[in-house]
């Protein structure tokens, strides 16, 4: 391994996940790249090449797919020194119109994904006394109209963090969270151009924030810089979490 440090991304593929990918690798991590979405996630490995990522497709609100992906990790890489939990989805809807279905998937994966690779990235840490866990929630936790679903599960993916950092600091492992704004991705791309400019205009900057944005984020959470922080969010927002709007 020409890599000394192992970074795990979920929801590798695309937007935010994919410039924390790139931000890493840059600072020498070996990344194990992990999405569902494998045209995409192949698309790393011709981009970042096989020294520096290793693309694993999992199912994260799976737990065999995550038991079997470490079990790999282990015995291929033997350590993991940061975890960052990227992937995320959103099937919005007011509640009086939301299916139960589109309940359940959010918190599957938002909640129940990110759960499942701490508890298993957790056993590896504990052993080798060292790790880091970033946790991407959002500052849709605050409450988001229509989002009962996906607000619901990054408050749980917050109250998690906190959780993980009592659990987890004796063994110097350190958790935290990220909670990103509105963030300039495919996914804001595809609003209607005039909901997003008065998304723009409810930001105090005026602007979006960009995937680098919160990669610099993470890796600042990862890096040696950090040692007495930890249950900590860091709001990546443009100052949307202090109350301003329309």
């Amino acid at each position: 391994m020409k890599k000394i440090k192992i970074a795990i991304i979920t929801g590798a593929a695309k937007g935010i996940g994919k410039a924390i990918v790139e931000k890493f690798i840059s600072e020498n991590y070996f990344v194990i790249a992990i999405d569902i979405d494998s045209t995409s996630g192949l698309l790393l490995i011709s981009e970042f090449g096989n020294d520096n990522v290793n693309f694993q497709k999992t199912d994260i609100s799976n737990e065999t797919d995550v038991i079997n992906l470490f079990k790999m990790i282990q015995s291929t890489y033997k350590q993991v020194d940061v975890l960052v939990n990227n992937a995320g989805i959103i099937r919005d809807n007011m509640i009086w119109n939301m299916p139960i279905e589109d309940f359940d998937l959010v918190m599957d994966i938002n909640l129940k994904g990110t759960w499942l690779m701490c508890k298993e990235v957790a056993k590896i840490m504990k052993q080798q006394n060292n790790g880091r866990i970033i946790n991407i929630a959002s500052r849709a936790w605050l409450g988001n109209r229509g989002q009962s679903n996906y607000s619901a599960s990054k408050a749980g993916v917050i109250g998690l963090t906190r959780v993980l950092a009592l659990e987890l600091g004796k063994y110097n492992i350190l958790v935290n969270a990220i909670a990103p704004g509105l963030i300039d991705t495919p996914l804001t791309q595809k609003l209607e151009k005039d909901v997003l400019q008065k998304l723009i205009e409810a930001q105090p900057t005026k602007t979006m924030g960009h995937p680098n944005d919160v990669a610099n984020t993470a890796l600042f959470l990862a890096s040696e810089n950090t040692n007495f922080i930890t249950g900590q969010t860091l709001y990546v927002d443009g100052g949307k979490s202090i109350g301003a709007g329309i």
